[in-house]
Protein backbone atom coordinates (compact mmCIF):
# COMPACT_ATOMS: atom_id res chain seq x y z
CA UNK A 1 0.00 0.00 0.00
CA UNK A 2 2.84 2.14 0.86
CA UNK A 3 4.77 1.95 -2.99
CA UNK A 4 1.16 2.44 -4.17
CA UNK A 5 -0.58 4.58 -2.53
CA UNK A 6 2.72 7.32 -0.82
CA UNK A 7 3.23 9.81 -4.06
CA UNK A 8 -0.31 10.39 -4.44
CA UNK A 9 -0.69 11.16 -0.99
CA UNK A 10 2.37 13.36 -1.06
CA UNK A 11 0.88 15.38 -3.82
CA UNK A 12 -2.26 16.03 -1.67
CA UNK A 13 0.02 17.17 1.39
CA UNK A 14 1.72 19.06 -1.27
CA UNK A 15 -1.44 20.95 -2.37
CA UNK A 16 -2.63 21.41 1.34
CA UNK A 17 0.76 22.71 2.94
CA UNK A 18 2.79 23.58 -0.09
CA UNK A 19 6.03 22.48 1.03
CA UNK A 20 7.18 19.01 -0.42
CA UNK A 21 9.05 17.93 2.61
CA UNK A 22 6.39 18.94 5.62
CA UNK A 23 4.07 17.35 2.86
CA UNK A 24 6.34 14.06 2.86
CA UNK A 25 6.62 14.30 6.81
CA UNK A 26 3.02 14.41 7.12
CA UNK A 27 2.05 11.75 4.51
CA UNK A 28 5.09 9.17 6.45
CA UNK A 29 3.37 10.03 9.75
CA UNK A 30 0.10 8.90 8.30
CA UNK A 31 1.51 5.72 7.20
CA UNK A 32 3.17 5.09 10.66
CA UNK A 33 0.11 5.72 13.07
CA UNK A 34 -1.46 3.30 10.27
CA UNK A 35 1.18 0.60 11.12
CA UNK A 36 1.10 1.71 14.72
CA UNK A 37 -2.29 1.32 15.30
CA UNK A 38 -3.29 -1.39 12.59
CA UNK A 39 -0.09 -3.15 12.39
CA UNK A 40 -0.17 -5.85 9.77
CA UNK A 41 -4.05 -6.43 9.69
CA UNK A 42 -4.89 -3.73 7.44
CA UNK A 43 -8.33 -6.20 7.28
CA UNK A 44 -9.64 -4.53 10.26
CA UNK A 45 -10.23 -1.64 8.44
CA UNK A 46 -13.10 -1.13 5.72
CA UNK A 47 -11.31 1.37 3.42
CA UNK A 48 -7.49 1.33 4.59
CA UNK A 49 -7.10 4.24 1.94
CA UNK A 50 -9.48 6.71 3.15
CA UNK A 51 -8.06 6.43 6.48
CA UNK A 52 -4.87 7.54 5.05
CA UNK A 53 -6.56 10.35 3.50
CA UNK A 54 -8.24 11.65 6.47
CA UNK A 55 -4.99 11.30 8.20
CA UNK A 56 -3.33 13.24 5.74
CA UNK A 57 -5.86 16.17 5.87
CA UNK A 58 -5.78 15.81 9.69
CA UNK A 59 -1.79 16.07 9.64
CA UNK A 60 -1.58 18.91 7.37
CA UNK A 61 -4.30 20.77 9.29
CA UNK A 62 -2.21 20.03 12.47
CA UNK A 63 0.47 21.55 10.33
CA UNK A 64 -0.95 24.86 9.55
CA UNK A 65 -2.26 25.31 12.89
CA UNK A 66 1.36 25.01 13.95
CA UNK A 67 2.34 27.30 11.29
CA UNK A 68 -0.23 29.85 12.12
CA UNK A 69 1.37 30.26 16.21
CA UNK A 70 4.48 30.10 15.12
CA UNK A 71 3.98 33.36 12.38
CA UNK A 72 1.82 35.06 15.34
CA UNK A 73 4.67 34.75 17.87
CA UNK A 74 7.56 35.24 15.58
CA UNK A 75 8.11 38.41 13.84
CA UNK A 76 7.71 37.75 9.91
CA UNK A 77 11.11 36.56 8.09
CA UNK A 78 11.77 36.71 4.60
CA UNK A 79 9.97 33.86 2.89
CA UNK A 80 12.02 31.01 1.15
CA UNK A 81 12.89 31.43 -2.50
CA UNK A 82 11.09 28.76 -4.93
CA UNK A 83 13.53 26.21 -6.10
CA UNK A 84 15.16 27.21 -9.44
CA UNK A 85 13.41 24.49 -11.42
CA UNK A 86 10.15 25.35 -10.46
CA UNK A 87 9.60 28.46 -12.87
CA UNK A 88 10.41 25.62 -15.72
CA UNK A 89 8.02 22.85 -14.76
CA UNK A 90 5.13 24.98 -14.14
CA UNK A 91 3.70 27.05 -17.10
CA UNK A 92 2.24 30.38 -16.43
CA UNK A 93 -1.31 28.98 -16.33
CA UNK A 94 -0.43 26.83 -13.51
CA UNK A 95 1.73 29.25 -11.38
CA UNK A 96 -1.58 31.56 -11.62
CA UNK A 97 -4.12 28.07 -11.12
CA UNK A 98 -1.62 27.37 -7.69
CA UNK A 99 -1.69 31.23 -6.52
CA UNK A 100 -4.81 31.74 -6.80
CA UNK A 101 -5.90 28.53 -4.81
CA UNK A 102 -3.48 29.58 -2.64
CA UNK A 103 -5.99 32.28 -1.79
CA UNK A 104 -9.04 30.01 -0.50
CA UNK A 105 -10.18 29.39 2.89
CA UNK A 106 -8.77 26.13 4.13
CA UNK A 107 -11.69 24.06 3.92
CA UNK A 108 -12.45 25.66 0.49
CA UNK A 109 -8.72 24.40 -0.84
CA UNK A 110 -9.04 21.11 0.64
CA UNK A 111 -12.42 20.62 -1.24
CA UNK A 112 -10.99 21.88 -4.64
CA UNK A 113 -7.98 19.71 -3.95
CA UNK A 114 -9.82 16.44 -3.16
CA UNK A 115 -12.11 16.79 -6.24
CA UNK A 116 -10.08 17.70 -8.89
CA UNK A 117 -6.90 16.59 -7.89
CA UNK A 118 -7.43 13.22 -6.09
CA UNK A 119 -10.89 12.80 -7.87
CA UNK A 120 -12.85 11.78 -4.38
CA UNK A 121 -16.36 11.77 -5.01
CA UNK A 122 -18.90 14.01 -2.78
CA UNK A 123 -19.57 11.70 -0.15
CA UNK A 124 -15.55 10.83 0.02
CA UNK A 125 -14.91 14.45 0.57
CA UNK A 126 -17.53 14.76 2.88
CA UNK A 127 -15.86 11.74 5.48
CA UNK A 128 -12.44 12.88 4.72
CA UNK A 129 -13.18 16.20 5.91
CA UNK A 130 -16.02 15.15 8.35
CA UNK A 131 -18.65 17.48 6.63
CA UNK A 132 -22.27 16.66 5.30
CA UNK A 133 -22.27 16.24 1.38
CA UNK A 134 -24.08 19.78 1.12
CA UNK A 135 -21.43 21.15 3.28
CA UNK A 136 -19.08 19.69 0.54
CA UNK A 137 -20.80 20.82 -2.31
CA UNK A 138 -21.69 24.32 -1.02
CA UNK A 139 -17.54 25.21 -0.23
CA UNK A 140 -16.87 23.11 -3.80
CA UNK A 141 -19.70 26.20 -5.46
CA UNK A 142 -17.97 29.15 -3.41
CA UNK A 143 -14.35 27.89 -4.22
CA UNK A 144 -14.99 27.81 -7.84
CA UNK A 145 -16.46 31.22 -7.78
CA UNK A 146 -13.72 32.77 -5.69
CA UNK A 147 -11.28 30.59 -7.81
CA UNK A 148 -12.84 31.83 -11.32
CA UNK A 149 -12.72 35.46 -10.21
CA UNK A 150 -9.66 35.55 -9.12
CA UNK A 151 -8.23 34.06 -12.19
CA UNK A 152 -10.49 36.01 -14.69
CA UNK A 153 -8.80 39.35 -12.78
CA UNK A 154 -5.17 37.99 -13.54
CA UNK A 155 -6.77 38.84 -17.46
Amino acid sequence: MYHHRRLSLVRLALLLVDDLPTAEDVVQDAFTALFRRHGGRLASLDDPEAYLRTSVVNGARSVLRRRRTVRAHVPHAEGHAPAPEEDVLLHEDHREVLAALRTLTRRQREVLVLRYWSYLTEAEIAATLGLSRGAVKSTASRALDALGRRLEGLR
